[in-house]
């Protein structure tokens, strides 16, 4: 059983929501990063999601854009971010997924890149300008090694829907939102009844949801109609103002862990 599959199964036993949080890898360093993932976990997040910057972030909003250059310009590359997850994975047991544009990954070469992850101590990828049509190759080499976690949107319909849980592993990545990422001070109203469709048709493949979640209250909310809330850009923002240092990781903490509690409260009941 996979870190990621062990993490939603210890989550389902106890009756809790899960929290995953999303940082860019080599923002403001790659050292800061082993840091604040440490952080991280320590303030209650379930699995991490590591962000590999790209030049044209086309999902992205202005904030992990900003981040995603704030790297770059550092030479943060694909191969520097699996070192750095050897080097975490010697501090930390934490689930880590790499959040990655196809490109990287391409050019890196599929099939390296996915032995390469393995060996560093990579759970799961998410690729979000990569179709289902397409995700072929990948899911074939990944099988049983390295979770593809399939994504979906509320433009989804039903079938496609069917078809994206069917293929994909580790978690379902339901875009709460149409858009690019960033934090959004009201979610659509029709966003509780959206989840609670989806989650049925997920199935036994644990629903996380992310885009938007930017406060306790909308973590609270979401977390009511799935399994895991993920928080990225409010995250992201935190680092890009008060940077990876003492301070920055100690606002960080303080505000993941208000994440936490706010789930905690809609824990449910463990079913025997």
């Amino acid at each position: 059983m996979s870190r990621l599959e062990k993490k939603f199964k210890q989550l389902q036993d106890s009756g809790r929501k899960g929290l995953i949080t999303f940082i860019t890898a080599g923002d403001p360093d790659l050292e800061a990063t082993c840091a604040l993932v440490e952080t991280l976990a320590a303030a209650g997040a379930d699995v991490v999601e590591l962000g590999v910057p790209f030049s044209d972030p086309l999902a992205d909003g202005p904030t992990i854009q900003k981040a995603s250059g704030r790297a770059l310009k550092q030479g943060v590359t694909l191969k520097k971010i699996l070192e750095t997850v050897i080097e975490i994975r010697r501090r930390s047991d934490i689930p880590l997924v790499l959040m990655s544009y196809y490109n990287p990954i391409f050019s890196y070469n599929l099939e390296r890149f996915v032995a390469d992850a393995v060996s560093a101590g990579v759970d799961g990828v998410i690729v979000p300008d990569l179709p289902l049509e397409e995700s072929l190759p990948l899911r074939n080499l990944a099988a049983g090694r390295l979770a593809v976690v399939p994504l979906a949107a509320p433009t989804t319909a039903e079938a496609r829907l069917q078809e994206i849980v069917a293929a994909g592993s580790g978690f379902l990545y339901y875009v709460t939102v149409t858009g690019i990422t960033g934090a959004r001070s009201d979610l659509p109203p029709e966003l509780t009844a959206t989840l609670d469709r989806v989650k049925k048709i997920a199935a036994d493949l644990p629903l996380a949801a992310g885009f938007g979640i930017s406060t306790p209250e909308q973590a609270r909310l979401v977390g009511k109609h799935s399994d895991a809330v993920i928080v990225g850009s409010a995250l992201v923002e935190i680092i890009s103002r008060s940077g990876g240092g003492a301070a920055g990781r100690r606002e960080l903490f303080d505000f993941v862990e208000s994440l936490r509690r706010s789930l905690d409260a809609v824990a449910i009941p463990c079913v025997s």
